[in-house]
C-alpha cells in the first residue's frame, strides 16, 4: 500500500487511542458509532475485500486494520451479522503481526487489541492462544474476560449470544448461559 492509501491507518489509530477514552472502547455509544461510521464505514468496504498479506507491511498498518476489521464492524453493525463478517481478515492480520512479533513493542493496551481477534474467534485454538497472550499482558480483569470467553469456546464450540443473529437455532443449555451474563 502506498503512503497515501494508508492514511486511513494513521487516522484510524489516532481516532481511537487518542481522540476515545478507553470507557469508550466497549459497549454500546451512538455517538463513537455515528463518528466511526462517518470516518471509516468507507474504507471498512473497500478494504475489506483485500487479503491479509496487504496489511502486513508495516506494524502500524496492521494494528490499524486489526482494528477495522474486528472493532469497527462491532460498532458499525450492532445486532447484525454484518459484526462478524471480518473476523477472519482480522483473526489472519493478527496471526501475521504476532509471526513478525510486532506485539513486542507495543504498549498493554495497544496489545490488548491486536489479541482481540483471538478472544472473538470460535475456534479453540485461537482461544487457547489468547489465553496465554492475554495472561502475558498480566491484566487480571481483561485475562478473566478472555477466560470466560474461552469457555464458552469449550463448552459450546460457539458464542451462544451470536446465534440470533446468525440464524442458529440455540440450545436450551445455551439460552441458560447467555441469561447468565454471557453474552458480550
Amino acid at each position: 500500500m502506498t503512503a497515501a492509501r494508508q492514511a486511513w491507518a494513521a487516522e484510524l489509530l489516532h481516532f481511537w487511542f487518542h481522540r476515545l477514552r478507553p470507557d469508550q472502547w466497549f459497549g454500546r455509544n451512538d455517538v463513537v458509532d455515528m463518528a466511526l461510521h462517518r470516518r471509516f464505514g468507507c474504507d471498512l468496504a473497500m478494504l475489506g475485500r483485500r487479503p491479509s498479506q496487504d496489511f502486513l507491511c508495516d506494524p502500524l498498518t496492521a494494528r490499524a486494520a486489526i482494528l477495522l476489521f474486528d472493532q469497527v464492524p462491532r460498532n458499525l453493525f450492532r445486532d447484525d451479522a454484518r459484526a462478524f463478517a471480518y473476523d477472519p481478515l482480522a483473526r489472519a492480520i493478527t496471526r501475521g503481526a504476532l509471526a513478525k512479533g510486532w506485539d513486542r513493542r507495543l504498549a498493554k493496551h495497544e496489545r490488548h487489541f491486536l489479541y482481540m481477534p483471538l478472544m472473538h474467534s470460535e475456534h479453540v485454538a485461537d482461544q487457547r492462544l489468547a489465553l496465554r497472550l492475554f495472561a502475558e499482558l498480566g491484566d487480571t480483569r481483561t485475562f478473566t474476560f478472555c477466560r470466560d470467553h474461552a469457555r464458552m469456546i469449550e463448552r459450546f464450540g460457539r458464542f451462544p449470544h451470536r446465534n440470533a443473529v446468525l440464524g442458529r437455532k440455540s440450545t436450551r443449555a445455551e439460552k441458560r448461559a447467555v441469561a447468565a451474563g454471557n453474552a458480550w
